[in-house]
Formats: structure tokens, sequence, C-alpha cells
């Protein structure tokens, strides 16, 4: 991502020393987030974690209220809760209960108001620096807070499979590049909770592609939780849809 950086924007940034230390929160909060949820990966199970992932948009709601003084209309939480039920009833067949899966469930929901941390941190800065600017610096300092973690305990970090590194890549190209820096430019357009709750829709996807290229089934939860998640979500964007409208005609 470097070469598509501003850097001469840097002279430009009406930034001072709060709103970079608000960076540096946010690339730690990212970094944090990440060794949180992925260790959450090794007690539980993906559809446990993943829930509770879920739970993102609502504490990024609550989140918004006390930052932005954002208030949420009934009509809105009620979709959000509706596609959280949704998720719910998608992974209700392999949640399981265990001394490890709590936790793992815990760390996993330590991720998650981590990540709501974040998202609400990348709000408050999206109008006072560009967005590739922003992200290259973030993912840098979240890298090293894992490069940190990983050297301290030991972990090798040459010694892995010529497969292990394409999926490296992968994960590096797709969900990075692909996924949180479109949220990073999202953020200040729709702002953190509209982009929290297009996250629920991840599990949707998963179980598209995962019929589409990797010829798994589709169960009977996943079918009437999909369904019932995409409807939250759409009457969802659908009423922010109205509200951005009656903002911009009101403006003009």
């Amino acid at each position: 991502m470097l070469p598509f950086v501003p850097w001469k924007t840097i002279r430009y940034l009406n930034m001072n020393a709060k709103d970079w230390g608000a960076v540096f929160l946010a690339g730690l909060l990212l970094g944090l987030y990440f060794l949180f949820w992925m260790e959450s990966l090794v007690y539980t199970s993906v559809a446990s974690s993943m829930v509770i992932l879920a739970l993102q948009p609502l504490f990024v709601m609550i989140g918004s209220f006390f930052v932005f003084r954002e208030r949420a209309g009934i009509l809105s939480v009620l979709c959000l809760v509706t596609a959280l039920l949704g998720s719910v009833i998608i992974v209700w067949g392999d949640i399981g209960v265990s001394r490890e899966a709590l936790i793992g469930d815990g760390l996993s929901l330590i991720g998650t108001i981590l990540v709501s941390a974040y998202m609400l941190v990348g709000q408050k800065l999206s109008r006072k620096i560009d967005a590739n600017l922003y992200s290259v610096v973030v993912f840098f300092l979240g890298g090293s807070v894992l490069l940190a973690y990983s050297v301290l305990n030991g972990f090798s970090l040459t010694n892995y499979e010529s497969l292990d590194w394409t999926y490296f890549l992968l994960l590096a190209i797709v969900p990075t590049i692909f996924g949180q820096y479109i949220f990073n430019r999202l953020l200040k357009s729709i702002g953190a909770t509209t982009v929290s709750v297009g996250i629920i829709g991840e599990p949707v996807l998963a179980i598209m592609l995962a019929y589409l290229f990797l010829g798994e089934t589709i169960s009977v939860f996943q079918l009437v939780g999909g369904l019932i998640t995409l409807l939250g979500m759409l009457i969802y964007f659908w009423r922010q849809s109205l509200q951005y409208s009656a903002v911009k005609r009101l403006s003009h």
C-alpha cells in the first residue's frame, strides 16, 4: 500500500499531538484485537467466536452515543437485533460449552470490544487524515504489536511451508486491503455503526462461498439464519439511506 500513500499531505494535516496519539491508540487497538481474537480460536470454535464478534455493531452503537452523541432509532435497533439473531441461528448447531470454550469466548469478547473501540477512534479521525495514510500507519502499528508478541514468545517468523506463505499473502490482500482498508475509507461517509452492521454479513458470505467453491452443503439453520440476518441488514441500510437522502435534501 506504500506507493498509494499521499505522503506529501502529512504537512497539510490539521492534526495535533492528541490526534496523532489517537492514531497510535487505533494501531494498538487493532493489533490487540487480532491478538485476542485469533488466540480465541485456539480454545473455542470459529462459530462461537463469530457470534461474539457479531456483537460489534451493538458495542459501536453504544459507543457512538457516548462519543458522538449519535442516537439510534427504535427501528435501527430492531434491525440490528434481528441481524444478530440470524447470526446466532446460523451457528447454533456448532456452539459448544466447556471450560476451554468459555476461555475462548472471553478472549473473543475482549477482541470484539477492542475492534469496536478501533472503529470509533477511526471515525473520529476520518475527517482529519487521508484513509490511505491512516490505514498504512495503523496496519504498521498493529503488525508491530503482533511482531513484539511473537518475538517475546519465541515464535518462528520464517519457518513455514510455502502453502502457509500463500495463506499469509491472501490474508494480507483479501481481509486486510479489501476488508479493514475499505472499512477505514467508509468511516468518513457512513460512520462506524453502519460499517459494523455490514460486518454481520460475513458469516452469510462465508456460507455462500463455501457452497460455491468448496461444495459444502447449507444446513437449515444456516439458511434460516442467513435469511434473517440479510433481512435485518437490508432494512437497516434502507432506513439509513432514507435518513441520508433527507439530510441531503435539507442541506440544499
